[in-house]
């Protein structure tokens, strides 16, 4: 629990407002009842209008980061969150015609909202920590969700639907007034000078990440079935909604119990192969289906569908914040909220044509696509475990200095060199691994951000002569002569 109180108290008071938020935030999942009922919409104009709002969605979670790398973390976060509220309480005052561009929007703002408040979460907590500090905050906001639809549905039932996204509207102008409130300003890494620079040429030097977000993006089409042929499979096989309803619940239950522990007792383990053991429960889940739909089975593939997802998402994101320079943790954070959510949009058209066309293939392709995700996250962390090239503007000069220019071997001053862990070297005294908000990348800026390697201050020119030994680049020991 040691872990857990060294957390900053923003994080505690951020989760406490995603936990009220997500009480209340429960209108999308009453949308299309809600427009083929009050509405008077058909299934199909209902559908049309879903989708629209689910690519607003996903685009404010592309483009989040974005505005918080060049704006602030905070100030968007605010702002997105006071949009969404101002749009969302809106809805019922406005003509129908009206919402094919008010629920976009206001689906474009969350999705700002939710990339922004994984990137503050990142910022206002080192690196080494942020594993649990994901956990808690995923924790609040599915705790919300498990209360949230309860309460939706007693109130869609005995007052209206507009009361829904009244109620939502409100939550999310609360939150905005909450974060105002309990995240100071100068918790919150504001952007510097260098808030311009690309992301592309960082992820491209970081190949274990890019592969990782690929895997998530196969695996989140796949792992979003639950939501859509999933309970189309169940019925067909004579297992109605009250069935689906408490798979649900076995999800909810796992993920409450369990996902914050689980990130406590693995935080010290690398991440890519928790996210890779994770991404294979869920192919182990959907393989749980090959036989047939019993309550046996459908039990056995959802819990093992929710240990997988508490595997692997915490730790991804967690993992995305770790691997990411300071002028770009909203981009990456950003890119990995979107890659994470992309399944909301393309699960249900691409598994439901499937399903329509050839049904038993359907689990079989999702098993296989989530294994192939699943080991190529094991490839990309035995890749990742070998040398690696130093960081775009990072002080790693052992063979290059600031900008990838190769140094000769032997100058007379050398660059301070990095000591890799399970070199056999030890770090000099007065090395650091740890988030220093004056480093060289500017405000808030990292140092010692690669695993396992400190920086080492510049040492006093060696004597002409004697035997005493000194580290080389590569952390052998040599005698001077």
């Amino acid at each position: 629990m040691r872990a857990l109180r060294e957390l900053p108290r923003s994080v505690w008071l951020l989760a406490c407002g995603t936990f009220a938020n997500m009480v209340v935030g429960v209108g999308f999942a009453f949308l299309f009842l809600y427009l083929t009922g009050p509405r008077g919409l058909t299934a199909g104009e209902a559908g049309l209008l879903t989708g629209i709002g689910g690519a607003g969605l996903v685009a404010g979670n592309f483009t989040g980061g974005w505005y918080g790398d060049h704006f602030g973390h905070r100030r968007v976060l605010l702002t997105s969150a006071a949009t969404s509220g101002l749009l969302l309480a809106a809805v019922p005052l406005l003509p129908t015609p009206a919402l094919y561009l008010v629920l976009p929007l206001s689906q474009y703002a969350s999705g700002v909202q939710r990339a922004a408040n994984s990137a503050l979460v990142a910022v206002i907590v080192p690196e080494g920590s942020r594993r649990q500090a994901f956990a808690v905050v995923r924790a609040a906001a599915n705790g919300g969700f498990t209360v949230g639809p309860i309460l939706g549905a007693l109130v869609a039932t005995h007052l209206s639907y507009d009361w829904l996204y009244l109620a939502e509207g409100l939550g999310s102008l609360g939150l905005a007034c909450w974060i105002a409130r309990v995240v100071p300003p100068r918790a919150a890494v504001e952007p510097g000078h260098d808030a311009a620079g690309g992301m592309w040429p960082e992820l491209r030097a970081r190949p274990a990440v890019l592969l990782m977000l690929a895997a998530i993006f196969v695996t989140d089409i796949v792992y979003r079935q639950q939501y859509s042929t999933f309970p189309v499979f169940l019925a067909d096989h004579g297992l109605d909604a009250r069935v689906y309803g408490a798979m649900l619940a076995i999800n909810g239950g796992i993920l409450l119990c369990l996902e914050l522990p689980t990130a406590l007792a693995l935080r010290r383990r690398g991440p890519l192969r928790i996210v890779a053991a994770g991404l294979l429960l869920v192919a182990a889940g959907y393989a749980a289906l090959l036989p047939g739909a019993t309550l046996t089975t459908a039990a056995t593939m959802m819990t093992l569908l929710t240990l997988g997802e508490l595997l692997y998402k915490t730790t991804a994101t967690a993992y995305v914040a770790d691997e990411a320079p300071a002028h770009v943790q909203g981009r990456f954070q950003s890119l990995y909220a979107g890659v994470s959510i992309s399944g909301t949009v393309l699960a249900p058209p691409l598994g439901g044509a499937l399903y329509e066309t050839a049904p038993t293939l359907l689990w079989p392709l999702c098993t296989a696509l989530t294994l192939a995700a699943g080991g190529a996250v094991l490839i990309a962390d035995r890749r990742s475990g070998r040398p690696r090239r130093p960081r775009a503007g990072s002080r790693e000069t052992t063979g290059a200095g600031r900008g990838g220019v190769s140094q000769p071997a032997a100058q007379p001053v050398p660059a301070p060199p990095t000591v890799a862990a399970g070199s056999g070297a030890q770090p000099a005294a007065g090395s650091t691994h740890r988030h220093d908000p004056d480093g060289p990348t500017g405000r808030g800026g990292p140092t010692g951000r690669g695993r396992g390697e400190f920086d080492i201050p510049p040492r006093a020119p060696e004597p002409p002569s004697g035997s005493r030994p000194r580290p080389t680049a590569g952390g052998k020991r040599t005698a001077t002569t």
